[in-house]
This record gives structure tokens, C-alpha cells and sequence, in this order.
């Protein structure tokens, strides 16, 4: 390991009051949760049907949202809202 990484861990570790082992076994562990999280959200994406969730989505019934479900007009139209 790079001297320079070291001793950015040892500062991290200390922080966190463990020792440089628990520290890489909790950065190791949580790089494959997101490992594993894009993994599966990457084969939910790929079984996914835009087009029955399209018409899914278009059907009629169902009810307005409640008022507090709302999304605030301050959000409208905005990329990712």
C-alpha cells in the first residue's frame, strides 16, 4: 500500500476509533454493497417493459394523489423531478 494511503487510512481509523484492519474490512465491505447494488438495479433495468409501464402508468381509475402526496409546484418540469 502507498505510504501516502496509509496514512490516510491510519488518520480515517483513528477518527473512527478502529484499528487499520476493521477500517479496510468496512471500506472493502461497503464497496461491494454498492458493487452489488448497481448489479442488481443494472438486471431490474433489463427486465424491465417500458411499454407495459408506459400503459401502466396511462390507465384510467385509480385516485388523485392526497394533497400532501403532491409533487411542490417549485419542482415542475425540472430535470430528474
Amino acid at each position: 500500500m502507498p505510504t501516502s494511503l496509509k496514512k490516510a487510512v491510519e488518520e480515517f481509523a483513528r477518527q473512527d476509533g478502529t484499528t487499520i484492519n476493521q477500517f479496510i474490512v468496512s471500506a472493502v465491505a461497503e464497496k461491494l454493497s454498492a458493487l452489488t447494488a448497481a448489479e442488481f438495479f443494472a438486471q431490474r433495468r433489463a427486465d424491465g417493459d417500458i411499454d407495459w409501464a408506459l400503459a401502466f402508468l396511462s390507465r384510467e381509475g385509480g385516485e388523485a394523489p392526497a394533497a400532501d402526496d403532491r409533487l411542490p409546484a417549485k419542482y415542475h418540469g425540472k430535470p430528474g423531478a
